[in-house]
This record gives C-alpha cells, sequence and structure tokens, in this order.
C-alpha cells in the first residue's frame, strides 16, 4: 500500500489474523516518529520484519515561536535574515502581490483555474531543470487533481497561492492532519528566480501557520537544499516489509524486496536517479535554446526610432518576463505598473523603460 500517491504513512499492527497466513506485505513511506508501534510485540512472533530506509524527511517545528520574525531571529544568521526581507520586501514593492490561503470554501472554477497554472508552473519549471517529474505523468496529476478539491471543500486539503495582479507565481497544494500541514507538491514561477521567489513562498506559509496556531509545516520526503535551510527537523521515511516467516515463499520474496530497495536507496545516495531524471526527459523534449542577455544603459547611441511597444503576457514575447523582473530587482523603486518595453528595428535589442531608470 501507498507506493507514489503517500506523503508519509502511520503504521500500527492490530491482532493477528488468517489473512496473513503465507504472506508478505509491503507498506511504503512509513514515517517512524514511534517505533513502538512497529515492532514485533507477543502476539505476533510468527510475524517477520524488516524496515529500509529510503528518503529523508524535514519540517518546521513550529511550537513556542510567536510570529515568522521570531522564527527567522531563532533559525537564521543576521545576515541571512536581511537578505530574506529585501528579497521580499523588493517583491512586493515592484508587484501587485497578494496571499491566499484556499480551503474550505472555493468554487469549482477557481480550483480547475489554479490547477491549469499550477501544472504550467510545473512544466516550466522542470523544463528549465531538464528532468523528468512524476507529478505530471497524466494519471498522477489527474489523480492529485481530482481528490484535492472535495478534500479542500472538508478541510482535509489546502491550496496556498502567492498571486501578482491575481494570477498565480507560486502554488502549493498541502494535506491536513490535527496539527501537521504536509506539504505534497509545491512549485514557483522561474521568471521571479532572481527575488528567490521559493524563500519568499516559504515565509508567507511560517508566518500563515503561526498565526493559525499549526505546530507543524512538514516539508515532506526527499532532499532539497531549501528544506534543510528552512526546517529545524529531519527524519527518514522507511519501506516496512511483513512476512510470514513460517513461509518459504514469503520469506524469499521479503528478503528479495529488502535487497531490491537497498539497492536503490544505494543508488539514489550516488545521484543516479538524477541522471536518470535528466536522460528520460532528454529522450522525451527536444532541449530549449539557451537565452543569454546583458543589460546596457541608455545612452544617444540608440535610434528610437520604428521602435515597437511590446506585451510580455503574450506567448511570444513572454521569454522577455525574466529580463524584465530582472530590471525590476536591480532597480529599486521600479514598478511592474511603470514599466514598458519596445523592440527596436534590430530584433534582439529591447528597450526598458521604468518610472526612474
Amino acid at each position: 500500500m501507498g507506493r507514489n500517491l503517500t506523503k508519509g504513512v502511520d503504521l500500527k499492527l492490530g491482532k493477528p489474523s488468517l489473512q496473513e497466513k503465507g504472506k508478505c506485505f509491503l507498506v511504503y513511506d512509513v514515517i517512524d516518529f514511534d517505533k513502538e508501534n512497529t515492532v514485533n510485540s507477543n502476539n505476533h512472533l510468527w510475524l517477520g520484519h524488516y524496515a529500509v530506509k529510503q528518503y529523508p524527511g524535514y519540517f518546521i517545528a513550529l511550537n513556542g515561536f510567536k510570529s515568522l520574525d521570531d522564527y527567522m531571529s531563532k533559525t537564521f544568521k543576521k545576515s541571512s535574515r536581511y537578505k530574506l526581507r529585501k528579497y521580499k520586501k523588493r517583491l512586493e514593492d515592484s508587484f501587485n502581490i497578494s496571499f491566499k490561503a484556499h480551503c474550505g470554501e472555493i468554487s469549482k472554477d477557481t480550483y480547475d483555474s489554479i490547477f491549469l497554472s499550477f501544472r504550467h508552473l510545473l512544466e516550466k519549471r522542470f523544463t528549465e531543470k531538464q528532468i523528468s517529474n512524476n507529478n505530471l505523468d497524466k494519471d498522477e496529476w489527474g489523480f492529485y487533481q481530482d481528490v484535492a478539491y472535495p478534500m479542500i471543500l472538508e478541510k482535509k486539503a489546502i491550496l496556498y497561492v502567492l498571486y501578482n495582479n491575481g494570477r498565480p507565481i507560486s502554488i502549493t497544494l498541502a494535506y491536513l492532519s490535527d496539527n501537521r500541514i504536509f506539504d505534497a507538491i509545491t512549485v514557483f514561477d522561474i521568471d521571479f528566480s532572481k527575488f528567490h521567489l521559493g524563500s519568499i513562498k516559504i515565509m508567507y506559509l511560517v508566518e500563515w501557520c503561526i498565526k493559525n496556531n499549526w505546530d507543524i509545516l512538514d516539508f515532506s520526503k526527499g532532499h532539497f537544499d531549501y528544506k534543510v535551510r528552512w526546517a529545524n527537523k529531519k527524519f527518514d521515511f522507511h519501506y516496512h516489509i511483513w512476512f510470514d516467516k513460517r513461509s518459504p515463499r514469503a520469506t524469499l520474496i521479503a528478503y528479495g524486496l529488502k535487497q531490491f530497495f537497498r539497492l536503490k536507496q544505494f543508488l539514489r545516495e550516488k545521484k543516479v536517479n538524477e541522471h536518470l531524471h535528466r536522460l528520460t526527459y532528454s529522450l522525451k523534449h527536444k532541449k530549449p535554446d539557451d537565452i543569454t542577455y546583458s543589460f546596457t544603459d541608455w545612452n544617444d547611441q540608440w535610434d528610437t526610432t520604428g521602435m515597437e511597444r511590446i506585451d510580455i503576457d503574450t506567448p511570444e514575447h513572454s521569454y522577455l518576463k525574466g529580463m524584465c523582473y530582472e530590471f525590476l530587482y536591480l532597480h529599486q523603486g521600479e514598478h511592474i505598473n511603470n514599466l514598458k518595453v519596445f523592440k527596436a528595428e534590430k530584433a534582439e535589442t529591447f528597450f526598458f523603460f521604468g518610472e526612474l531608470k
């Protein structure tokens, strides 16, 4: 049970039954916070057990923190706090930013629109990384989209959305337990990379969790630098294999599973899986053209005749967004509402006109 669609399983032994006779059971993604419930008891002397470590997990224990500033002051150095606050202020000064947690009430049209943006941002992100992502598989994505909506209405799931002018630029789907928020899928618009949007989104999440009295923000399984940087607790996910020790067949299957998952973990630690994801992506997709650019201050040498006004929100010019947003980041005080973009007669030359620069 479990496989790829779980973000953590709590396992407890029930009473023995005839259904376990001669069988082997595999349970994915058991979160080993409390191993007392997973060891053999006197009622299960005939039941064999292996636990194979597979993924690290990370979470933020929020108990005792009064605010985002309180958490950051006890987690990051002064220089890091300064940079993170600078990124957030620059983003909010340059764009029309809003944040909303959709939970308990959301129209189906709004939900479908967010999920459409969700998939688009994921595709954009993993195209940049040049690796395949299982969440984007048709069946798996369909599973999440079908399951999440009723869970949101029942307050068992939540969609955190960071908007610019009402358009999603970062989305997180999370599941809810009594005191814990499980981050299931998260993504941000890579055009905002200069602003460190991934870190800013976490700042909004931490602030929301503390204000709404949640104890734990769980980043779930998998090692990523942002998790190491933000989390204050680390744990492990295990695959649990239970089998009837009296059955040679069940014992052989269990041993084979144990060795198989140990090999997978060894290869994962050697980063073979990353190379595999890049290979499978390259086999299915054409590598996008790299775009290089540089900024040059305006001067009188440029011929302004024949310049054409550009809308960066159109598909044909959307590749200019990252450059425009970097311009806003580099020049404090500029705002997206005041930015005008023109194309010169030479197609490779563009002009950015801000209010100040």
